[in-house]
Order: C-alpha cells, then sequence, then structure tokens
C-alpha cells in the first residue's frame, strides 16, 4: 500500500473510509431496528438508514467530482463500533434496557462519524473544493441531527427502563 504523504492521498484515504463505514452501517441498521422494542426507535434506525443511502450517493457524487472511482478501504473504527452494537443486541434482555444500549452503540457511531465528515470537510475547504465541501456539510448536518435525536428518544427510553427496574 503506498504512502499517505501528501494531504490529497489523506483526503482521498479519509473518503475511502468513510465509504466503507457507511456502506458497513447500511447493513447493521436494519438488525439494530429489528432489535429495537420501541417503535420510536426502530422509526429512527429506519429512517436513518434511508438517509445513510444518500450518504453513499453523496459520497458517490463526491468521487465523481474529484475524477476518482468511489471506493471503500475498510474502515476498522466503524467496524469495531458495530461488533459492539452486535453484542450490546446479544448480550441485553430485551425490552427498554436494550433500547438504551442501542441508542448508545448508535451514538458511538453517530460521534465517529460526525468527527471524520467534520474532518474531511475542513480539508475539502482548504482545498478550495467548496462543491464537496457542501456535500460533506450536508452529511454533517444529517449526522447530527441523528444525534439530536437519539439524545431525544434516549431521555424517555432511559427513564422507562429505570422505571421498570426500580
Amino acid at each position: 500500500m503506498p504512502k499517505v504523504d501528501t494531504v490529497d492521498k489523506l483526503f482521498m484515504n479519509e473518503l475511502k473510509d468513510l465509504y466503507s463505514a457507511e456502506k458497513q452501517i447500511t447493513r447493521a441498521l436494519p438488525k439494530m431496528a429489528k432489535a429495537a422494542t420501541t417503535e420510536e426507535l426502530r422509526q429512527a434506525f429506519e429512517t436513518h438508514l434511508e438517509e445513510t443511502r444518500g450518504h453513499i450517493e453523496r459520497l458517490d457524487r463526491v468521487f465523481e467530482i474529484l475524477g476518482a472511482k468511489a471506493s471503500a478501504k475498510t474502515c476498522q473504527g466503524m467496524k469495531g463500533l458495530i461488533e459492539e452494537g452486535a453484542e450490546m443486541i446479544e448480550e441485553a434482555e430485551e425490552g427498554e434496557v436494550r433500547d438504551a444500549g442501542l441508542i448508545s452503540a448508535a451514538q458511538r457511531v453517530e460521534h465517529y462519524e460526525m468527527a471524520a465528515y467534520g474532518t474531511v470537510r475542513t480539508i475539502a475547504q482548504q482545498m478550495g473544493q467548496q462543491e464537496v465541501a457542501d456535500l460533506l456539510q450536508q452529511t454533517l448536518d444529517e449526522e447530527g441531527k441523528t444525534d439530536k435525536l437519539l439524545t431525544k428518544i434516549a431521555m424517555r427510553v432511559n427513564k422507562e427502563a429505570q422505571r421498570k427496574a426500580a
């Protein structure tokens, strides 16, 4: 594998990592939706799945603008986060406690994505790639909205989980 010795190469490397992350998420979200007990959480995962497909389409467009083939480099960070989410499904008892765990896992994914998209957006801006930066910002904004929605759902789910445990 060639060395990442320029910002351009770093940028492409990060985009390929994000492409892999988004593809992994599209495989994980249906499992999370199926494991969710509360309808509101299930719906949030299903909605985010559709948004994630849009994120992939935006990344396809980014690669196209840059004159590069859309390709993925396995995102090990996302792979680990998704494995933790899968463990949560296996380990937690069905109900609000599992939902709270799923929200926790999903928010870790969102925060990872927000960090990655923020980084590549900034690099794109610094490279003078404003159209690319705008596309990446759109995805960053959606990830932030999803994170806020998950927090809102968690406030109810966590309270209900605690009430049932008492």
